[in-house]
């Protein structure tokens, strides 16, 4: 019972900090359940991304019901396409990857590293945005091939996109803290139904139990609820600040998984 109510805390915590970031949730599921070490890191990613995508679509679908003009469809569209594609790619990866070791650990360890990088820099970029020119990319083409690179990675580290996508749209596309989290949302929703469905057809589910998948989805749908409240009442500053102090511990959590799953 512990074990399933410290599910339903996480996933809720991290989609409220999710919602309100446009960072998805999975970024803070995937380590945090890593490092207690509750399941396989096979059936932690699956659940952390049904997780992300229960929670981006609660948020995509109510600020779409609200008439909110946050999200740049011309824009986003074809990075969520792009994405939806990479999110295959970085599933088929994911296999790949793990079908070379035979200890499942390892995979785990190349995850944590890649996330403790890649949040590295991400955290760096936040820090020295006011000082770094952002880019107005407008091709479809360079939408979709951008698109597609942020599918691979969030599919692959079973994040779900989470602070990648909110440095593209900073950088690519000049977008402002709280546009870049809800078009963030709208890319999450696309790359994790095309790795679910990838998933489902390759037939490659893992073991889990449906009261830990049922709790961190409903977990996944109130913090999407509250996230997006307290969104709306907090400066693009405040988003900031809560950014940075998430991507601080998560590079933290990704060094201590990394060592962790390199001994086991």
């Amino acid at each position: 019972m512990f074990q399933l109510l410290f599910y339903l805390l996480v996933s809720f915590l991290a989609s409220v900090a999710g919602a309100i970031c446009g960072i998805g949730g999975g970024v803070i599921i995937k380590p945090v359940l890593d490092l207690c070490g509750l399941a396989s890191v096979s059936t932690i990613s699956f659940l952390s991304g049904l997780t992300v995508l229960s929670m981006s679509l609660y948020s995509v679908a109510r600020n779409a019901a609200s008439g909110g003009g946050q999200i740049d469809v011309k824009t986003g569209t074809p990075l969520a396409v792009g994405a939806a594609a990479g999110g295959i790619v970085g599933k088929q990866l994911f296999s790949l990857v793990k079908g070379l070791f035979e200890n499942p650990n390892t995979v785990g360890a190349v995850q944590a590293a890649c996330l403790a990088v890649i949040t590295l820099f991400t955290l760096l970029y936040t820090i020295f945005k006011s000082r770094i020119r952002p880019h107005r990319v407008e091709g479809l083409g360079s939408c979709l091939c951008i698109g597609l690179l942020l599918g691979i990675m969030s599919s692959f580290l079973g994040i779900g996109g989470g602070p990648i996508n909110l440095v593209v749209l900073f950088f690519f596309f000049g977008m402002d803290t709280k546009t870049a989290a809800q078009n963030s949302l709208y890319i999450i929703l696309f790359s994790q139904a095309a790795n679910l469905a990838t998933t489902l057809l390759t037939r490659s589910v893992p073991e889990f139990e449906w009261a830990a998948l049922i709790l961190m989805v409903c977990g996944g749908i109130g913090g999407g609820m509250a996230g997006r409240l307290v969104n709306k009442r907090i400066s693009g500053a405040a988003v900031d600040k809560l950014f940075m102090a998430l991507m601080a511990v998560i590079i933290l959590i990704s060094v201590y998984n990394t060592v962790r799953y390199s001994a086991g």
